[in-house]
C-alpha cells in the first residue's frame, strides 16, 4: 500500500465495534460531554475493545476540565414562571444582603472539648439560613436584591485549606458538604424569588478555605438557578478584588485573603499599606467621582468592624462570619458572635442598616438578636 493510500485508509469495523462507538457517541450527546479532549484511549465492552487516537487533539494543550453544568442541569430543571411582588418603593432603589465565612463542613467542637462548644451541622446551618431569609423579607424595601457572599463558603476540600498542609477539623466529607452548600444556595433564592423583581448574587470564589470547592458549588448553583428563574443573575468572582456599581454606590468586593499569594491578607483594622493598595485599585479603575460613595467589603477575619472615617475615599467594612467560632478561634481568642447584614439603599446613595447577630447564651445554645435600624 502506498503512503498516499495509507493516508485515506479507513479500517472496516465489525458490528460489535460499530455498536460500541455508536453507544459512546449517544452517551456523549446525552450528557453534554465527548471524546474530543482525549489524545487516545480504549473503548471496551463485553463483546469487543477498540484502541483509538484522536487526530483532532492538539498536542501540548491541556484538555478541558470544565464541568458543563449548563447542559446537564438544563435537562432536569423546570423553569419557574413567577410574577414577583413589585411594590411602590418610594425613595428606596435596592436592598443588599451581605454574608461571609459560612465554612460549611467545619467542626466547632472536635471530641467535645472546645472551650465554648457550638453546633455547626446541616441542621444548624439551615436554621440560620431560615433566620436570614425571614429577616430579609421582613425588612424588604426595594424591588431589587443584591446578595454579596464574601468567600470561605466551604470550609475546605479534604479537610485542608487551599494551600494544603493545614488540617481542619470537619464534620462532613466532601460529598456531604457539597450537598449542604448547594441546598443552602438554592433554598435562599427559592425563598426570596417571589419577593423581588430582580436578584443578583455575587459570590467570591478566590479565598483561602473554599477555593475551587467553593467555585464548583457556586458554578452548579449558577447553572441551576439561572435555568430556573429568569430574574436571577449569578456572578462567580474569581478575581481577588472586583467591584460593581449600583446607582450612586460602588462596592469593591474581596474575601480579604486569596488562595495563592497572600499569607497575610487585609486586616480588620486599616493600616497605611492597605489604604494605599485600595486607593491604587480605585485609581486604576477610575472609581472615585463626586457623586459616588465607595465601600470596600471584605470577610476573612471573622470580626465585624465598619470603618467610615479612616479614609476620605472609601468606607472599610469588615464583615463578621455567618458561622460560629472555630475551635482554634475559641482557644486563641474568644467565643465571638456571628452575623449577616441587610441594607436598604435610597436613591441618593444613603442607606438604612438592618443587621442581625447570632449569639450563644449561658446554656451554649444559639439565640438570635436583631438590633438597630
Amino acid at each position: 500500500m502506498s503512503e498516499e493510500s495509507k493516508e485515506f485508509f479507513r479500517p472496516r469495523l465489525s458490528e460489535e465495534e460499530y455498536e460500541l462507538i455508536k453507544g459512546i457517541r449517544n452517551a456523549g450527546k446525552e450528557h453534554g460531554v465527548g471524546l474530543q479532549n482525549l489524545d487516545h484511549g480504549w473503548l471496551k465492552s463485553k463483546a469487543t475493545s477498540i484502541h483509538f487516537r484522536n487526530p483532532l487533539f492538539k498536542s501540548g494543550e491541556e484538555p478541558s476540565k470544565e464541568i458543563d453544568f449548563d447542559s446537564i442541569i438544563s435537562k432536569y430543571v423546570e423553569p419557574i414562571k413567577l410574577t414577583p411582588v413589585k411594590q411602590d418603593t418610594g425613595i428606596f432603589t435596592f436592598d443588599r444582603l451581605v454574608y461571609a465565612d459560612v465554612h460549611i463542613g467545619m467542626n466547632t467542637n472536635e471530641n467535645g472539648y472546645s472551650l465554648y462548644g457550638g453546633k455547626w451541622d446541616e441542621e444548624e446551618i439551615l436554621r440560620r439560613l431560615d433566620v436570614m431569609i425571614s429577616h430579609t423579607i421582613q425588612n424588604k424595601k426595594g424591588n431589587t436584591l443584591i446578595i454579596d457572599e464574601l468567600g470561605d463558603f466551604m470550609d475546605g476540600w479534604d479537610g485542608e485549606t487551599v494551600r494544603k498542609g493545614h488540617k481542619l477539623p470537619q464534620n462532613m466529607d466532601n460529598e456531604k458538604a457539597f450537598d449542604v452548600g448547594f441546598q443552602f444556595k438554592i433554598k435562599l433564592i427559592d425563598s426570596l424569588s417571589e419577593h423581588y423583581s430582580k436578584i443578583v448574587c455575587n459570590n467570591i470564589c478566590n479565598d483561602n478555605h473554599a477555593g475551587s470547592f467553593g467555585y464548583v458549588v457556586n458554578s452548579a448553583f449558577k447553572s441551576f438557578i439561572e435555568a430556573r428563574y429568569e430574574h436571577v443573575i449569578v456572578n462567580n468572582i474569581r478575581k481577588f478584588i472586583d467591584h460593581y456599581f449600583f446607582g450612586k454606590n460602588c462596592f469593591i468586593l474581596t474575601h480579604g485573603k486569596d488562595g495563592k499569594n497572600l499569607k497575610f491578607g487585609f486586616k480588620p483594622v486599616l493600616e497605611t499599606k492597605q489604604i494605599e493598595k485600595i486607593k491604587n485599585y480605585i485609581d486604576e479603575h477610575k472609581l472615585l467621582t463626586d457623586d459616588v460613595k465607595i465601600e470596600f467589603s471584605k470577610g476573612d477575619s471573622h470580626q465585624k468592624i465598619f470603618d467610615e472615617s479612616t479614609s476620605d475615599s472609601f468606607d472599610y467594612y469588615n464583615y463578621g462570619a455567618f458561622s460560629p467560632s472555630s475551635e482554634w478561634v475559641q482557644t486563641n481568642f474568644k467565643k465571638g458572635s456571628s452575623f449577616f447584614e441587610l441594607f436598604n439603599f435610597k436613591n441618593d446613595g444613603q442607606k438604612i442598616h438592618n443587621p442581625y447577630i447570632f449569639k450563644w447564651n449561658s446554656d451554649r445554645e444559639d439565640i438570635s438578636m436583631n438590633y438597630g435600624m
